[in-house]
């Protein structure tokens, strides 16, 4: 029955009728009546409810026509079975995050989780860091599972991408430093998504209170910003801000960053944006709704107006719509300390 019950568990509606029901299970029964027997017990388990309009069929064993699946009942299956692997893994690989998520998820990962295990008992958490490929080889042999098949993900959600000493193989992060404030204790990091914003602040660096003007690359940024700290390894209080396009691409991008390390918004540059003519070209760009809704929180009402009907309506603001000059003023000039 376990099996059945971890099938339910993974079908994706709350109600499924007999002919579904076959389907789901035709891989553990070859006969009509080895397969009603074993529904009827999940039937009598309280897992199948039957739905009475729909009536049952008129083969013997004689089982429901249309069932409804008892969620609550599976999910206390399954936060059973999670409960029986906690106490069998070692208990660093923190299993909460699958209390509260699909089981599928859970299904998919355990593998992985058995084969993690087994690398922890054997070897221990190491001392030193290496390479992403080399370290992803040594728990599962396929060096490629970190990096590209959503290792490092799974190694976040049982909390232990940190401490298996990975090095990410992510692009070398680009920046430029202001020599004249690295010895500060307290240390702010601009983030530009473009070339051409990166190239035109560069010269004002030694003229504003931040250390480093940070080149984000698009989508890179994402990947990159976990080389900060090796590229970068002072001690001090480090604040971010970041400046994009505004538009769905460059919202995501933000947004992908905040979960990776706190990131605000560089506002003067923003704001300066929304009191000049948009552009126009956008609207094939997907909708990013979390993403967005953070963004829109951190402006005033009116201004959350503004951004919204300009994206609705396929507008958007290149980091190009200032100029060098708007750019270096707007640095140089505005109230970076307050912000934090």
């Amino acid at each position: 029955m376990k099996e059945l019950k971890e099938a339910l568990a993974l079908y994706p509606k709350k109600t499924i009728d007999i002919n579904t029901l076959q389907e789901l299970f035709s891989a553990f029964f070859d006969s009509y009546e080895a397969f009603a027997e074993e529904v009827l017990a999940l039937e009598n388990a309280g897992i199948l409810l039957m739905m009475k309009s729909k009536g049952r069929s008129t083969r013997q064993p004689s089982i429901a026509l249309h069932y409804r699946i008892q969620s609550a009942s599976l999910k206390k299956d399954h936060h059973h079975l999670l409960q029986q692997y906690r106490i069998q893994f070692h208990s660093a690989i923190n299993l909460d995050y699958y209390y509260q998520h699909d089981p599928k998820r859970w299904h998919e990962d355990l593998p992985y989780l058995q084969q993690i295990d087994q690398y922890i008992k054997r070897h221990g958490f190491p001392i030193e860091a290496i390479p992403a490929p080399e370290r992803s080889y040594e728990i599962v042999g396929d060096e490629k599972w970190i990096t590209e098949k959503k290792g490092k993900e799974l190694l976040e959600r049982v909390q232990l991408f940190n401490k298996l000493q990975v090095i990410p193989v992510s692009e070398p992060l680009q920046f430029a430093i202001n020599p004249d404030k690295i010895q500060h204790s307290m240390q702010m990091h601009l983030v530009v998504e473009n070339k051409t914003t990166y190239q035109g602040l560069l010269p004002s660096i030694k003229q504003t209170s931040f250390v480093t003007l940070i080149y984000g690359r698009g989508k890179g940024i994402i990947q990159s910003m976990e080389q900060f700290d090796r590229q970068y390894p002072v001690t001090a209080s480090h604040h971010f801000f970041y400046f994009g396009d505004i538009d769905r691409e460059g919202i995501a991008i933000w947004h992908s960053l905040t979960k990776k390390v706190e990131m605000q918004l560089a506002l003067p540059f923003y704001r300066a944006c929304l009191e000049k003519q948009p552009a126009q070209g956008k609207d094939y760009q997907r909708q990013r709704l979390e993403a967005e809704e953070a963004f829109f929180q951190v402006f005033n009402k009116a201004e959350q107006s503004q951004l919204k009907d300009l994206l609705e309506a396929g507008y958007y603001y290149p980091q190009e719509t200032l100029k060098t000059k708007e750019l270096q003023k707007i640095w140089e000039g505005s109230h970076w300390n307050d912000m934090i």
